[in-house]
């Protein structure tokens, strides 16, 4: 018999929803449903998750809970991450959220958070047996993973999440270029210890997760005219593509990047910083191949439940 379970991941800028049925031999998704809940907007530089957003985090959370009621889920699994976990308040907004929807969030830290993306990633993707970095950009962290097929080699957790950047170096629409010095000077030394980890394995190919990579793929099929499935775990994005796309954010206003086909308004503020990050790593390290895949932590989560693995 078929049993259904669900899967809540809080991130800083997106709540998700993953509704899976499983048995033996089968894998069914019945429910995905994400929220632009920007829980880390307002407070997250001064580590504290303000009011409004602790509104918006309890009405997505009740609505899931009720989405959740209405399917035959043997067990939830609610995960929050880099807002809840830096934030002064964060323990205290989780149990507003379970005293006012029932669901009891579990914060994750970095280390964590990079483990379950590395198997989402891993289950959506055929890695292969050589080293891959594997990049997820979230609102409050960035996560590093560098792994080859079922093999985790190195996972770093980093504190320069996009709404983080957003807030320290994006002042001015479009971005100048000394705030964008600025920002590559700040990541530089930042993300020492991962460029340490690139000499070191030498990955030849990035794949990115989540929503950054997601839209600049949107963008780019857009461009390109590629169509692609519903239910893909793998989206188009060359780093040919990705740079002419990048030309485009940094030299834009708002208006004008919302303008562009693919552009999704929830990432239309953090899209220009993400961009620059990933950028300034593919100067860094001589990439030969970009991979976007659409399975990240909610996927890891469910890959290792599925395998007996998960704790």
């Amino acid at each position: 018999m078929a049993k259904d379970i669900a899967i809540i991941d809080c991130g800083t800028n997106t709540f998700h929803l993953l509704i899976a049925a499983h048995d033996d031999s089968n894998l069914n998704i019945l429910h995905r449903e994400k929220v632009a809940v920007r829980i880390g907007r307002g407070g997250i530089s001064s580590k504290v998750i303000v009011p409004d957003a602790i509104e918006r985090a309890v009405n997505t959370i009740h609505h899931f809970a009720e989405v959740i009621s209405k399917n035959n889920v043997s067990g939830t699994y609610a995960f929050a991450t880099s807002a809840f976990r830096n934030a002064t308040n964060g323990e205290e907004v989780k149990q507003i959220i379970k005293s006012r929807t029932g669901i009891d969030i579990r914060i994750i830290d970095g280390n964590k958070e990079a483990e379950l993306i590395f198997w989402g990633v891993n289950a959506a993707l055929d890695i292969g047996d050589q080293p891959v970095l594997i990049m997820d950009i979230g609102g409050g962290s960035v996560e590093f993973i560098i792994g080859s097929a079922n093999h985790i080699l190195w996972k770093g957790s980093f504190e320069i999440g996009a709404q983080r950047l957003l807030d320290m170096f994006h002042k001015n629409d479009p971005i100048k270029k000394e705030e964008i010095k600025a920002l590559e000077k700040y990541l530089s030394t930042s993300l020492q210890s991962l460029f340490e980890q690139l000499n070191a394995y030498q990955p030849q190919t990035l794949i990115g997760s989540s929503g950054t990579f997601d839209t600049l793929s949107d963008i780019y099929c857009a461009k390109e005219h590629i169509t692609t499935g519903e239910h893909t775990t793998e989206v188009p994005l060359s780093i040919e593509g990705y740079h002419l796309i990048h030309s485009e954010l940094i030299t834009k206003t708002k208006d004008e990047r919302l303008a562009i086909p693919g552009m999704l308004e929830m990432r239309v503020d953090m899209i220009v910083v993400a961009s620059c990050l990933i950028k300034l790593l593919l100067d860094m390290h001589p990439f030969k191949n970009l991979r976007v895949s659409t399975q990240a932590l909610k996927e890891g989560v469910l890959d290792r439940i599925l395998h007996g693995h998960f704790s």
